[in-house]
């Protein structure tokens, strides 16, 4: 499993030009799921760890405009947006492979999850994209700060 997420001013996801969600300041988060993972992964220690850190990472600042506060402490929103690709190999040749990347079926239950866990430890609004689906993404990157988390980090 991996993360990246963004620290934004405000974030909207669109699909065909329809709305779909928005968020105000807060942390825009992609996330991938690998072929290692599976389900079992939802009771494991790097699900836990990581869940926990994301809400927890001090990366907002505080009134010296240092990195000291976390999204608990500024009450912002969260959102989600499943994103294969970054289990992209581009190792060989110039078209990227995807073979690292879960298949859709299991990928699609554990972004579910995510969702749902997320959505239970996170202060405010928790909004998310659609499974699977070619979205249009807006965001305002605050900084700009990009952070990558991969569960293999927390093994």
């Amino acid at each position: 499993m991996r993360f990246l997420l963004q620290r934004v001013k405000e974030a909207e996801v669109r699909k065909k030009n329809s709305y779909i969600a928005a968020i105000d300041k807060g942390i825009l988060l992609f996330a991938g799921f690998s072929y290692q993972d599976t389900e079992k992964l939802l009771d494991s220690k790097p699900w836990q760890k990581m869940l926990q850190k994301v809400p927890e990472l001090r990366i907002f600042p505080d009134q010296e405009g240092k990195s000291n506060q976390s999204l608990y402490q500024i009450q912002g929103d969260l959102m989600l947006v499943s994103q294969f690709t970054l289990h992209a190999d581009c190792k060989k040749g110039r078209r990227p492979s995807y073979n690292l990347a879960s298949s859709p079926e299991i990928a699609e239950t554990l972004y579910n999850r995510l969702v749902n866990d997320m959505t239970s430890i996170c202060p405010a609004k928790v909004e998310s994209g659609v499974f699977g689906a070619e979205m249009d993404i807006s965001f305002c990157n605050w900084g700009p700060l990009t952070i990558i988390l991969d569960s293999e980090e927390f093994v």
